[in-house]
């Protein structure tokens, strides 16, 4: 009896086997057999024609990376909708207002760049449209449409030659770029379309023809053009003469142009109204300036300082590199904004110079005109490496400057202050034709220089010499007793018009450690008007 169980339970077991794989061979078999096109495919509906427009047309220049890769994975026109809105508002230089000032102005320069670079190719898509998209009208423009002969300027060697079609475009700031940034196009095959060019040499007609278009220095038979190629004057110096025309330079601000512009810190926007930063909090200080502009306007400016043995540095291609998001926000007392700042700042240093580095500090400065009138700033400052972040307010007034008034800046302690001479007076820090670089702690080491730098307004005009006639000295100050005294040797030193700029260092050498004041006492000959301006730092040892 068991035995027959035991060869039913064989047989039906063998069956199972044997019927198991059958099943799937003739399910395979059929999947063999069914017509491909009848399949299901996971296929990703397509973006709608309007929306790949604004990605890849409208904001193609100026989206970030992560932008797009956010808007892509959107799954409804809902999302896609609010994105864009979002978008524009992080842009938008003025949210209190129902227009967005910046998202009008791109779109008029799309039309203005469609209606004046267009060449085969629509004006957006060529170099000068993605350039004057992105960063809006040159300050300056030099344009030589039809080439021929030029004389290259001193720091291009000098010489004459013939040229392509070319234009030489200006900026005196792009913020992510920096100061003075020149951008030449050229037109080599005079079709219209001009490319933004590598190197100097572009625009040259003649680089490749023999004994023609030579340099001062070709000519001399100090070098020949292959030295142009590998960048070298001949004798081993090089073919450049400005920082900015070395091949890296040129290479690093056209690499910094092709980046979509800086956007909000919309994370400190939104936390610039905490009270205090309790968690990871961040030193630093800040300053508020004024220099007269007009009778009705005021340049406000705004520097903050940090420490640099604060921040955290990281390595970045071989640098340690600390970086600060700065946001402010200007307010007047009606509660009404008057102006927004933020930018980002960057400390670099190599390995071995780091440890002297976090010994220096690092500053940033934000000039706006104002009128005069009641206001506040509030400054959010965030160490990208740590997230420590610090928030400060800060109540002033910018002063009404009355023209029949002997009046002045305020006076400023300088960690840093040198004439610029022929460099363009662009950027931050730069006063005229001084770079100024405020010491908002007001902290100098024993044997550092003291800047002091103000500007008088108003004085009266000698009429023998024609000439403002006034008499200023600096007292240095300690413990309220005057320690030292000197007259501000004017020659060379005045401005145009009714406005004398004081800059000197103060030698720190023969102070001891201490606490000191230092006086400006100003006296206007014409009018008998007097005034006095104090500012107050401390010597370390």
């Amino acid at each position: 009896m068991s035995n027959r169980r035991s060869g039913r339970l064989a047989v039906a077991l063998l069956t199972l086997i044997f019927a198991v794989p059958s099943g799937l061979a003739q399910k395979k078999n059929s999947e063999k057999t069914q017509d491909p096109s009848e399949k299901t495919r996971n296929v990703k509906p397509e973006l709608n024609k309007a929306y790949k427009d604004w990605l890849e047309k409208d904001v193609a220049y100026i989206i970030t990376d992560e932008e797009r890769k956010a808007f892509k994975k959107l799954q409804t026109d809902d999302e896609r909708e609010r994105f864009i809105e979002e978008f524009w508002r992080r842009r938008d230089p003025d949210p209190d207002t129902d227009e967005n000032e910046y998202r009008e102005e791109y779109y008029e320069r799309i039309a203005y760049a469609n209606e004046h670079y267009a060449s085969g190719i629509p004006g957006w898509k060529t170099d000068r449209g993605r350039i004057y998209i992105m960063w809006g009208k040159p300050d300056e423009t030099e344009s030589h449409p039809s080439g021929g002969a030029y004389n290259r300027e001193s720091y291009e060697g000098g010489g004459s030659t013939s040229t392509y079609p070319f234009e030489r475009w200006f900026y005196r700031y792009l913020p992510g770029v920096g100061s003075g940034v020149e951008i030449e196009f050229v037109d080599p095959t005079g079709s219209g379309e001009y490319r933004i060019a590598r190197n100097p040499d572009e625009k040259d007609a003649l680089l490749h023809v023999p004994g023609a278009g030579l340099t001062l220095a070709e000519e001399m038979g100090l070098s020949n053009k292959g030295d142009r190629i590998s960048n070298l004057g001949g004798v081993g110096m090089p073919n450049y003469q400005r920082e900015q025309d070395s091949p890296f330079s040129r290479l690093q601000i056209l690499a910094d142009l092709q980046r979509p512009p800086q956007i909000k810190f919309n994370d400190l926007a939104s936390a610039v109204n905490t009270p205090v930063i309790e968690d990871n909090p961040l030193n630093f200080d800040v300053r508020v300036d004024f220099f007269r502009q007009s009778d009705e306007r005021v340049i406000t400016a705004f520097t903050v300082q940090t420490d640099n043995q604060n921040l955290v540095f990281k390595d970045s291609g071989g640098l340690q590199e600390a970086t600060l998001n700065i946001f402010g926000k200007i307010t007047h007392v009606s509660g009404r904004r008057a102006g927004v700042f933020e930018d980002p700042v960057t400390t670099r240093a190599t390995p071995e110079e780091l440890t002297e580095a976090k010994e220096r500090k690092s500053a940033y400065q934000k000039a706006v005109a104002l009128a005069p009138g009641t206001y506040r700033v509030d400054v959010i400052v965030r160490d990208v490496a740590s997230g420590a972040t610090g928030v400060r307010h800060v109540g002033f007034v910018v002063p009404k400057y009355d023209t029949a008034k002997l009046s002045t800046s305020t006076l400023v302690l300088a960690a840093k202050l040198e004439g610029l001479g022929d460099q363009p007076a662009v950027g931050m820090f730069t006063i005229g034709n001084v770079k100024v670089i405020p010491n908002v702690s007001g902290t100098y080491h024993k044997g550092t220089p003291v800047g002091i730098y103000m500007q008088i307004y108003n004085a009266g005009i000698d009429q023998t010499t024609l000439r403002p006639s006034v008499g200023v000295e600096y007292a240095l100050m300690k413990d309220g007793k005057e320690i030292f005294k000197a007259p501000e040797d004017w020659r060379g030193n005045s401005d145009a018009g009714q406005r004398l700029t004081l800059a000197r260092l103060l030698d720190s050498r023969s102070l001891n450690p201490g606490d000191y004041s230092i006086e400006v006492r100003v006296r206007d000959r014409v009018s008998g008007q007097s005034l006095v301006q104090t500012a107050k730092f401390t010597v370390l040892p």
